[in-house]
């Protein structure tokens, strides 16, 4: 082969006063540019016009065969695309052969982006990352565990009205995420990013919105329009900031490892943060829902016709005194999770720095946002890996938003309900570092399997056997779970990226459109769930304030938290079956990605050539 691109070179060097050489070269490309098999390119210091025009002839009639331990050759990336750019790069080479270059003079320096594919992050830069994401996870594991018993105890409207606050919140929240990835896409580069701009604007107002949703206005009859336009104000908030969040990872690096390391820390301060959520929220709230504000009986009209007028007037004050402290300590509560979200959003900004990949396929037009959401929909291992994980998504919900209810209602555990909620967050959290592992030596398909089946005979055994050291060992191994289900999609979502930016390599800044309908999807599922649920309450009888509820109510929150949250289980991993993208895939795609990039960077060295 070395005596080939010599000889190449000795022809070209005869040739080069001529220019029917250059027409052939030329003739000989365009005849085999439809199975180029790609390789690195080399790069040189020095770039010399007869060289050049050696690698533009020789390069498209050569297949690499010779033995090798290189990925590319291993995984045999083999493109069809037409590659337009990098034609018109070698056009305007040949087309600049003519003039005369000194030999000794570099014609283009060598820059570290030329040589350097993939950034490489510092551990400040990944800390900062996933510190952004943790006060959306704060503030999240607040609401998914408390929010539902707010509203009916404290809060005090009908299960009816707050199954459709929950429902409508939920749903305006995910008719939001395509709007706003919508206007994200929209978006223009600013000195700061395209997507850091909507994280630090939406937060302050997403501060106040979260602390007025947990704050019980004077009046009565307007509570549950209170309540709904908060929640749904929060909700959209909180879309402009996650969805550009989420859509970051893409913009960290261009390297899968970078990228899965830096999800791997995400993750982790995620669950760190739901931890911290669940702790705040719980430790602070605790005694708004222990049994020290219940009477002897629930107050029902029975009750009030066998009892004194004095035992009555205690009763009614010792509950209106306890009801003023629980409006305080959640107000207390929201006060400090807001804090928490302005001090981790500041520590984001200023450490994480937002890159755009320089090394993508240039477009000549930008595709419209419709044509970009046509082309994502069609993408079969996206709409795949959503359905498995929304069905995921909706049972860990379930469970989330009916626990404590279940806890103090069901298995008579409310005064250890804060602790079993820390418990399975510290499992969780201990965890991830072993699932990351994990998907790193088994698959992340694997992963998901090993991991998020782990939950379904646990929450069983806790439906059957409600007693506090039960409760301990399903909330330790229930962490595991909750761990696999959080790491596990983000983790698998940049492959599916990577896959399209393969099967559409002119097809450039789509990533909000599949981060914002997965949020979609995901969300809207998990209200019409958190909404039926609700409503199964409502008509089992559930009783507003009560210190004890009816058998049917018990017995449905034994359903909402064994027996359906298994069926989604279940139903989600059927679907996760037909997911495409093993690992052998994902190794393919990482290294026919890097090919375009470099065969990226050659077109435009050429471009700037045939300028020169």
């Amino acid at each position: 082969m070395a005596a080939e691109s010599g000889r190449v070179v000795t022809e070209e060097q005869e040739e080069l006063p001529a220019s029917g050489g250059i027409t052939h070269a030329h003739h000989a490309h365009t005849r085999s540019q439809s199975h180029i098999q790609f390789q690195p390119l080399t790069h040189t210091t020095q770039w010399q016009a007869p060289r050049s025009l050696a690698h533009t002839r020789s390069h498209s009639h050569t297949h690499f065969n010779t033995p090798s331990h290189t990925q590319s050759q291993k995984y045999g990336c083999r493109l069809t695309h037409s590659l337009s750019a990098m034609t018109k790069g070698e056009k305007g080479a040949q087309g600049s052969a003519g003039k005369l270059i000194k030999p000794t003079e570099p014609l283009f320096p060598k820059t570290p982006e030329q040589t350097v594919l993939g950034h490489k992050l510092t551990l400040c830069s990944k800390l900062c990352f996933a510190i952004g994401g943790a006060p959306k996870e704060v503030a999240a594991s607040a609401t998914a565990f408390f929010l539902q018993i707010y509203l009916l105890d404290i809060a005090q409207i009908n299960a009816f009205q707050a199954s459709m606050v929950l429902f409508i919140g939920k749903a305006w929240g995910a008719v939001t995420d395509p709007i706003v990835g919508f206007f994200i896409t929209k978006s223009r580069w600013t000195k700061i990013g395209r997507l850091m701009p909507w994280m630090v604007g939406c937060t302050p107002f997403l501060v106040v919105s979260y602390f007025y949703l947990w704050f019980v206005p004077p009046f009565i009859s307007g509570r549950f329009l209170w309540y709904l336009g908060f929640y749904c104000l929060y909700q959209t908030l909180i879309t402009c900031f996650h969805v550009p969040y989420s859509a970051l990872t893409m913009f960290l690096s261009t390297d899968q490892k970078e990228r899965d390391s830096a999800t791997a820390y995400r993750m982790t301060m995620e669950v760190l943060g739901t931890l911290v959520g669940a702790a705040i929220q719980g430790q602070i709230v605790a005694s708004a829902h222990t049994l020290k504000h219940c009477p002897t009986h629930n107050m029902s009209a029975g009750y009030l016709s066998n009892s004194s007028g004095t035992e009555i007037v205690k009763s009614l004050v010792r509950s209106q005194d306890y009801l003023s402290h629980s409006k305080e300590v959640y107000m207390i509560a929201a006060g400090v999770i807001g804090g928490v979200f302005l001090i981790c959003t500041l520590v984001m900004f200023l450490g994480v720095k937002e890159r755009d990949d320089p090394y993508a396929p240039r477009t000549e037009k930008p595709i419209p946002f419709y044509q970009g959401f046509i082309l994502v929909m069609r993408h079969g291992p996206y709409l795949t890996l959503t359905a498995a994980f929304l069905f995921i998504t909706v049972a860990i919900q379930l469970v989330q938003s009916n626990f404590v209810l279940f806890c103090t209602y069901a298995a008579d555990l409310r005064d250890h309900f804060q602790n079993i909620v820390l418990t399975i967050l510290v499992s969780a959290v201990i965890s991830i570092p072993l699932w990351q592992w994990f998907l790193q030596r088994f698959g992340k398909k694997t992963a998901a399997f090993c991991g998020i089946t782990w939950i379904m005979p646990f929450t069983l055994m806790l439906v059957f056997i409600p007693n506090v050291v039960v409760a301990y060992v399903v909330a330790v191994s229930s962490g595991l779970s909750v761990a696999a289900s959080l790491l596990l999609p983000w983790s698998m979502l940049p492959d599916v990226v990577d896959d399209f930016r393969l099967a559409n390599p002119y097809s450039k800044g789509h990533e909000a459109i599949f981060y914002s309908f997965y949020v979609f999807f995901t969300k809207f599922a998990a209200g019409i769930s958190l909404g039926v649920s609700t409503l199964c309450l409502e008509f089992a009888g559930y009783d507003t304030g009560a210190c004890k509820q009816p058998a049917p109510v018990v017995y449905t929150l034994k359903l909402l938290i064994g027996a359906a949250p298994v069926a989604f289980i279940v139903t989600g991993l059927m679907i996760l079956l037909l997911y495409p993208i093993s690992e052998d895939v994902r190794l393919r795609n990482k290294v026919c990605l890097d090919e375009l990039r470099k065969q990226s960077i050659g077109s435009r060295t050429m471009e700037d050539l045939s300028n020169v």
